[in-house]
């Protein structure tokens, strides 16, 4: 893997939030990144552009192995999330308007991995203050940008 990659990242919000399935539509970023391997894992880092709100947010995800991933978010809001395969984590999401406790219960992880390509699919629960929000889903794709692998996922 090359350290200019591309991610495509795909995430679904189930149930609770949405609880029409003609209602329930993917959230999905396409953007450049940068890939590291140090000391066994994977790392991705990027910045988001959210709207409405100055600045940025820097997204750092470190995948180790098949059974844990971490995102880590800094600047206009901050999350250290953990989601490791059958287990429940709680962190608290701090955005500009107050922080909340979640808890990500993870049901299912699966990573595969080429020499140019990271395939991330990621099933787990959210609450908010430990009451249950939506079941959620998390596709990834870290694509070397010089490949011509690349494809957006849905």
């Amino acid at each position: 893997m090359t350290k200019d990659v591309l991610v495509s990242i795909s995430g679904m919000h189930m149930g609770i939030v949405s609880p029409q399935p003609d209602e329930e539509e993917p959230i999905e970023v396409v953007t450049p990144a940068s890939y590291y391997w140090r000391n066994g894992k994977h790392y991705i880092i990027y910045d988001e552009v959210t709207e409405g709100m100055p600045g940025t947010v820097r997204n750092k995800i470190k995948i180790t192995g098949d059974g844990s991933m971490e995102i880590m978010k800094s600047g206009g809001t901050g999350a250290h999330m953990v989601f490791e395969k059958n287990r429940k984590n709680l962190t608290y999401y701090r955005t500009p308007y107050g922080q909340m406790l979640i808890g990500i219960n993870t049901k299912n992880m699966k990573v595969n991995v080429s020499e140019d390509n990271i395939d991330v699919s990621v099933d787990y629960e959210l609450d908010v203050n430990h009451e249950p929000l939506a079941d959620c889903r998390i596709r990834m794709n870290i694509t070397s940008k010089n490949s011509g692998d690349f494809s957006v996922l849905s």
